[in-house]
């Protein structure tokens, strides 16, 4: 594949995932009057496409060392759809956390528990773990270089696929629909893209003679993703007769 065509598949990717997105949600609120639209039917919106743009960034980084293309034209577009995310990651919870104050339901972690019920709490849970790590990325100008810093990548991608547990549990655009079938599939690609990255990885490292400790840290991500999955299956058939709330992520 050509730069030029990979940067345009980027670009569309991204494009397609959001339109997706926008109308996934809008299909969950259609029929509404305008007097009836309030915030608690807008934030799970942002949910959707911050979730939906960091997984492009994972799908094309594995694609792009497929095909051999090199990163630089294609900073630009990370740089843009970075930013997007960052923007949509504080939008969706922060829109939730002051209708949740304005409505008298208090701060977090209260006012989410009284918003999702004791049984969901282990979701809630995740997604904040989830948002704080996703934050902690946007330091990596200033401390990339330190020697604790792949610490941090290899936290996101645990992030990723817990941000995908606590949607799943949550998000009432995501419990049924044509949208659930394409989360569980971003969840599958997501997994192979950052598998065949580590692959790369591994194979590099060898080659520098530090194998070992770029081995120890792809195992304990898959170990811990693993135990994530195991974890968010059991609470969703322990919990399958809750009701579900209108969170989404």
């Amino acid at each position: 594949m050509k730069t030029r065509n990979m940067v345009g598949f980027a670009w569309g990717l991204s494009l397609m995932v959001c339109v997706l997105a926008v109308v996934a949600w809008a299909q969950g609120y259609g029929g509404l009057e305008p007097e009836e639209f309030n915030l608690y039917l807008l934030f799970p919106m942002f949910g959707l496409l911050a979730f939906s743009l960091m997984w492009t960034h994972y799908v094309v980084g594995a694609l792009r060392r497929y095909a051999g293309v090199d990163k630089t034209p294609l900073k630009p577009y990370f740089a843009a759809t970075g930013w997007a995310a960052v923007i949509f990651i504080l939008l969706h919870p922060s829109l939730l956390i002051f209708q949740l104050w304005r409505d008298g339901l208090g701060l977090p972690p209260a006012s989410y528990m009284n918003y999702v019920g004791p049984a969901l709490k282990w979701a809630v849970s995740l997604g904040t773990l989830s948002f704080l790590i996703f934050l902690s990325f946007e330091t990596k100008r200033w401390f990339n270089k330190k020697g604790w810093w792949p610490v941090i990548e290899y936290a996101n991608v645990v992030a990723m696929f817990a941000i995908l547990a606590h949607s799943l549990a949550l998000g009432s655009n995501l419990q049924a629909g044509w949208l659930r079938g394409l989360w569980l599939f971003y969840g599958a690609s997501l997994l192979v893209s950052v598998g065949y990255v580590y692959y790369l990885e591994a194979k590099a490292a060898r080659k520098e003679g530090n194998v070992m400790k770029k081995v120890i840290g792809i195992v304990a991500v898959l170990v811990v993703i693993s135990g994530i999955g195991a974890f968010a299956y059991t609470q969703n058939n322990k919990d399958e007769q809750a009701p579900a709330a209108i969170t989404t992520s």
